[in-house]
């Protein structure tokens, strides 16, 4: 059966078509509206007195391929209200069909919109050209910026934190809603006073999940005292993890004399190796300078002027965090590295045989890589207590000390019962972030002062006394069931739209993006 479709029903309702013509391949229609009366803006009156036409011409969603213009026959009215100032008024059409102004209909202004929600200015400009849409750039950003939207909805539980408008330089802060899981503003930096000020003007919420950093806390603390901070999970996670990296690395010393490893004999190093040797060298000469002037009494400041290093590697070489020979890179072999072990113990040893067997399975690296793999294998399987040259890294140390016994080497089991025997303060640190981890994934609130108590004495003290400064916003992660995993997300979601924009993303087009988007 054949359907009867009229050009009409392919315009915007309320519009009747007059004529169509084509014009260089643009599709030319001529409307009016339906209505023989209108409203005057100004008194609201209605007239039907027509005083004279004028033609508008906008621009509509293309069809079959082609640009549509639509030439709007527009009327001036006169007002026959006998107090109204305006005499003479032009008709104004729906807003669905044609804003006051406006060079495009609603709807293709709708699809505008919606592909600079989506893909910024150039890109969407690009995409616009295929699909026959008359539109630049800069009108994409202009129409995003126009039509953008507060959140007016009642706030209860909120994430802040901060997020880098260029890292390391400035920061911006932003602000989510965590259970309609979307951005509610972003502020323009990570002062305390400007958060405090947005927090006061938000009285109604109750809870604010937010970082370890002091500055929201306190921001949060002066401005919503009722309101319950929850303290980041993964942030506690992480910084009870980094505080046993912190403790391997303060006990470098005691760890090369406790596996009989204060010199390395350089005979027994791989080439990258002995490249890290002689820095290691290199920096122990540093390290002596500075420990000297240190126990001289002298201040880190002149310190600082007197050897010319920077403020940083002086504290570091202070407390002892700068003491590591070898240091670890993520390497080439990470991911292949269950093969290797698989061809080794079927009785592959050879370095050559090793690398053209990864290469048949699509692996890029180079010979060499695997042939100094296949060295330091065969010289840990000879290894014993007695003949442990070289020290792993700090994070090695720190990350073979919380594997499984089951998943080491040979070379690795050894090397860390040496540490376990002889540094038995690292054992109670390690014992101390087992109870941290399985108290905070357990949510087991009861157990949080006894371990505070416990830690308070041991080598993680530091970190122990950030967790009792931060009491109440950490007991609160172990029991409420909000978190700020959700912000973090959103964070990334705002790094992908700004680095769409080729630095064009300020602070209002990117809140008009992010929050238009949701």
């Amino acid at each position: 059966m054949a359907n009867n479709l009229r050009l009409s029903s392919l315009i915007p309702a309320g519009l009747i078509v007059e004529s169509t013509a084509e014009d260089e391949g643009v599709i030319v229609v001529s409307a009016r509206a339906e209505v023989d009366r209108r409203a005057c803006p100004l008194c609201g009156k209605s007239s039907n007195r027509i005083h004279s036409r004028y033609v508008r011409t906008v621009a509509d969603l293309p069809c079959a391929g082609r640009k549509i213009q639509l030439r709007l026959v527009a009327r001036r009215f006169v007002c026959s209200a006998p107090l109204c100032r305006r005499r003479i008024f032009a008709e104004r059409f729906d807003d669905g069909v044609v804003a006051e102004r406006s060079r495009r209909t609603s709807r293709l202004e709708c699809v505008v919109h919606h592909l600079g929600l989506a893909l910024g200015g150039r890109p969407a400009a690009s995409i616009a050209k295929r699909l026959m849409v008359p539109v630049s750039n800069d009108t994409l950003l202009r129409v995003v910026r126009r039509r953008s939207c507060v959140r007016t909805d009642p706030l209860s539980i909120v994430g802040i934190d901060d997020w880098a408008f260029r890292r390391n330089h400035r920061y911006g802060t932003i602000v989510c809603d965590l259970e309609r899981r979307r951005i509610v503003t972003l502020l323009p930096d990570r002062e305390i006073a400007t958060v405090q000020a947005w927090l006061t003007d938000h009285q109604e919420i109750g809870i604010i999940a937010r970082d370890r950093g002091g500055g929201y806390g306190e921001a949060a603390a002066k401005a919503l005292p009722h309101a319950i901070q929850v303290a980041d999970r993964w942030h506690l996670m992480e910084n009870a993890s980094s505080a046993f990296l912190d403790a391997v690395r303060k006990s470098m010393r005691s760890i090369r004399a406790a596996i009989g490893a204060t010199k390395v004999d350089p005979d027994l190093l791989t080439c990258a190796e002995k490249l890290q040797y002689e820095g290691y060298l290199r920096r122990e000469e540093t390290n002596a300078v500075i420990m000297r002037l240190a126990g001289e009494g002298v201040s880190i400041k002149e310190i600082v002027r007197r050897s010319g290093h920077s403020r940083k590697l002086v504290r570091q070489v202070i407390r002892g965090e700068r003491t590591d020979v070898f240091r670890v890179r993520q390497s080439s072999l990470d991911a292949q590295l269950p093969l290797l072990d698989e061809l080794w113990a079927s009785g592959c040893h050879n370095g050559a045989e090793l690398w053209r067997r990864l290469h048949a399975k699509g692996f890029r690296g180079s010979l060499r890589v695997v042939g100094e793999w296949a060295t330091r294998r065969r010289r840990a399987e000879r290894a014993s207590d007695q003949q442990l040259q070289k020290v792993p890294s700090a994070r090695t140390i720190a990350r073979l000390m919380t594997t499984a016994r089951d998943h080491l080497t040979k070379s690795d089991t050894v090397t860390i019962a040496a540490i376990e025997t002889r540094v038995p303060i690292l054992v109670e640190a390690r014992c101390l972030i087992d109870r941290f981890h399985s108290m905070v994934r357990k949510k087991i609130e009861a157990d949080l002062d006894p371990w505070i108590v416990d830690a308070s004495t041991s080598v993680i003290a530091s970190f122990a006394s950030g967790i009792t400064r931060d009491r109440a916003a950490v007991r609160a992660a172990i029991t409420e069931p909000w978190s700020n995993g959700q912000t973090e997300g959103q964070i990334t979601k705002l790094k992908l739209v700004k680095r769409q924009m080729y630095g064009r993303g300020k602070l209002d087009l990117l809140q008009a993006r992010l929050i238009g988007a949701a």
